[in-house]
């Protein structure tokens, strides 16, 4: 098949373009460079079925393909507070764009949505019928309700004019190719680990979060991708159930770097949710999956790689 990536050269798109490629498929990578790197798929640039393509997905594009993927947005709170407005703007004309073009070329659509959309949950675990408790107007906000728009357009796409779209609500992954200064847990701490600094912990580290290693991440999404039935429109959670405090964290982060822990405790964010643990069973259903590697194992893998960025 020919498939379209958008935000093809971030962090999760260069893991998904590469998968795609060795599956012996077409790829069309598209990115506008903000959070995405040249060096993230430097490797696949060999490859005759792969392309670059530098474009915004704010910006219509017409291409020919069977399949597309949009992961276009930053993902992390430090480059979508950068330019809100801008966030918004992917988030919602891009996938206008994307949509539009999946309809004009009959192309199966799939949009990375986001665990952010349950907000700071009441619900614990997060099931895909929970609604979600969002903050509208807050610094988070043109990420989260960016992304809740964006589910509604492929919902109002696929009910209106019959486009086959897939729905996945990403919850906290990490992996190699992770930008080291994004801001996210994961990252902050191996670097500033490596780094022999004390790791900063926001709040009072109680706050959990459910950390999925990227290959995991992109096993589920193609799975999704591809399977057919009733059903397969409605969104659908992927993430690893298995539930950490930052504190926990912080602890496994010194295994997997070698490094004897210390932490600095700082003020919570706003809105930054207190518990995010995702329910998979829609997954395990639907597309029988689950993760697969270990926290221990992924951060050694991560850990790994940063040391050779850092």
């Amino acid at each position: 098949m020919r498939i379209l990536v958008t935000g093809g050269a971030g962090f999760i798109g260069s893991h998904l373009c590469e998968r795609l490629l060795d599956e012996g498929n077409e790829v069309i990578c598209l990115d506008n460079f903000f959070t995405g790197r040249k060096v993230n798929v430097a490797h696949l640039a060999g490859n005759p079925n792969f392309e670059i393509i530098r474009h915004d997905v704010t910006e219509p594009i017409f291409l020919e393909v069977d399949q597309i993927y949009n992961f276009a947005c930053p993902a992390s709170p430090v480059h979508y507070q950068y330019n809100p407005v801008k966030t918004v703007k992917t988030n919602v004309m891009g996938m206008v764009n994307m949509l539009g073009l999946a309809k004009r070329v009959r192309a199966r659509i799939l949009q990375a949505s986001t665990s952010e959309v349950y907000g700071d949950p009441i619900e614990h675990p997060q099931t895909e019928s929970y609604w979600g408790n969002v903050n509208p107007i807050g610094l988070r906000s043109c990420y989260d309700e960016g992304k809740r728009v964006a589910e509604t357009l492929m919902m109002d796409y696929h009910r209106q004019s019959g486009v086959d779209t897939r729905i996945v609500r990403i919850f906290n992954t990490y992996g190699e190719r992770m930008l080291e200064n994004d801001g996210r847990v994961v990252s902050n701490f191996i670097v500033q680990a490596l780094k022999d600094e004390e790791l900063t912990i926001y709040g009072d580290g109680s706050q959990t979060r459910s950390f999925c290693y990227v290959s995991d991440l992109v096993d589920g999404i193609i799975r999704l991708m591809n399977v057919d039935g009733d059903n397969v429109h409605m969104p659908v959670n992927l993430g690893n159930p298995g539930e950490f405090t930052m504190k926990e964290l912080a602890d496994e982060v010194g295994k997997a770097t070698g490094k004897d822990i210390r932490l600095k405790f700082m003020p919570l964010p706003q809105d930054d949710p207190k518990q995010r643990k995702p329910n998979i069973e829609r997954a395990k259903e639907l597309l029988g999956w689950e993760p697969t590697v270990p926290l221990a194992e992924g951060l050694k893998r991560t850990a790994a790689y940063f040391a050779s960025v850092v």
